[in-house]
C-alpha cells in the first residue's frame, strides 16, 4: 500500500469517526439560512478563499452563534465539507506523500492539544482570541492580494531544515484553528515562503484540516462546546456545494471577493475585541 492510498485510508476513517461524532452529539434540523451560509462558505472554501473568517463574520454580525460555540461549530460543521475536499484534491495534485503526511500529523497534534484549550475557556478570553485571530487572517488575506507574499517555487516536497520549519509551522495553525482562524491563508502562506508550489498548498492544507478537524470535534461535542443546529446546517449545506466548486467552476472573479472578506473580516474582529472589552463580567 503506498502513502497516498494509505493516505485515502485514513481519509475514510475520519469520515467514520467524524460521522459517529456528530450523532453522539444529538441531530437537530438546521434552518434554511444555516444551511445557505453552509453551501457559500464551503464553495468559496473549496476555491482556497477559506470558511472559517467568513462564517464567523456571518454568525457574528447576524447574532446566530454564541460566541463561547463559535470555535466548535466551525470546527464541527466544516468538517464533511473539508473530508470531501482532502479527497478531490490530493487525487489531483500532486506532492510528494512524506511531506504530506507529515504536515496533516504536525497540524492533527497542534488541533487535538489547542481544542483542550480552547473547550475550557470563559466568553471573553474566546471573544479577545478570536478578535487577535482574525485580525492576523485578514492581514495575511491582505498581503496575499497586494502581492507582498511570494508566489512560491516549484517544489512539491520539503526535506531538511525546510520540513522542520514546515512542521512546525503548520503545528501552531493546528492550534490556531481551535481559537477560529482557518488554516488555508496562512498555510498557502507558509509553503510558498519554504519554495512549494502555491498548488502544492491545496492537498497540504485540505488534508491537515481533514484529519485536524474530526479529532478536535471529538473533543468539542464531548464537552457540548458547539452549536447543533448551525453546525448541521454547515456539513448539510457544504458537501455539495464542494462537489460544485471542484467539478463545475472553472473561473470566477475571486479578486473583488477576497477584498470583500478582507473588509467584512476586519469590521468583525474589531467588533469582536468592542464586545469583549465591554463584556468585563464575561
Amino acid at each position: 500500500m503506498d502513502a497516498k492510498t494509505l493516505l485515502f485510508v485514513g481519509l475514510g476513517v475520519m469520515l467514520v469517526i467524524y460521522c459517529a461524532t456528530v450523532f453522539r452529539g444529538g441531530l437537530a434540523m438546521p434552518t434554511p439560512l444555516q444551511t445557505a451560509i453552509g453551501f457559500v462558505t464551503s464553495f468559496f472554501d473549496t476555491l482556497g478563499i477559506g470558511s472559517f473568517a467568513t462564517t464567523t463574520a456571518v454568525y457574528k454580525l447576524r447574532n446566530m452563534v454564541p460566541v463561547r460555540l463559535i470555535p466548535g461549530t466551525l470546527n464541527v460543521g466544516h468538517a464533511l465539507s473539508t473530508i470531501a475536499q482532502a479527497f478531490i484534491y490530493t487525487k489531483l495534485v500532486p506532492v510528494d506523500p512524506t511531506t504530506l503526511i507529515l504536515m496533516i500529523v504536525a497540524a492533527s497534534i497542534g488541533s487535538w492539544l489547542g481544542a483542550g484549550v480552547v473547550v475550557h475557556w470563559p466568553r471573553r478570553k474566546i471573544q479577545i482570541g478570536m478578535g487577535i485571530a482574525l485580525l492576523g487572517a485578514a492581514a495575511l488575506m491582505l498581503m496575499s492580494q497586494l502581492g507582498i507574499v511570494p508566489g512560491g517555487g516549484t517544489a512539491i516536497g520539503l526535506t531538511g531544515t525546510r520540513l522542520a520549519i514546515g512542521l512546525a509551522g503548520n503545528f501552531a495553525l493546528g492550534v490556531l484553528m481551535m481559537l477560529g482562524i482557518g488554516l488555508y491563508a496562512p498555510c498557502m502562506i507558509l509553503v510558498s515562503l519554504l519554495g512549494m508550489a502555491p498548488t502544492a498548498a491545496f492537498p497540504i492544507m485540505m488534508g491537515s484540516c481533514a484529519f485536524l478537524m474530526p479529532v478536535s470535534s471529538v473533543r468539542f461535542v464531548k464537552t457540548q462546546t458547539y452549536h447543533v443546529q448551525a453546525a448541521l446546517g454547515l456539513a448539510l449545506g457544504g458537501l455539495p456545494a464542494v462537489l460544485i466548486a471542484a467539478y463545475l467552476v472553472e473561473s470566477l472573479p475571486l479578486g473583488a471577493v477576497r477584498w470583500l472578506v478582507v473588509f467584512v473580516v476586519v469590521y468583525t474582529s474589531v467588533n469582536m475585541l468592542a464586545t469583549a472589552k465591554a463584556d468585563t463580567h464575561a
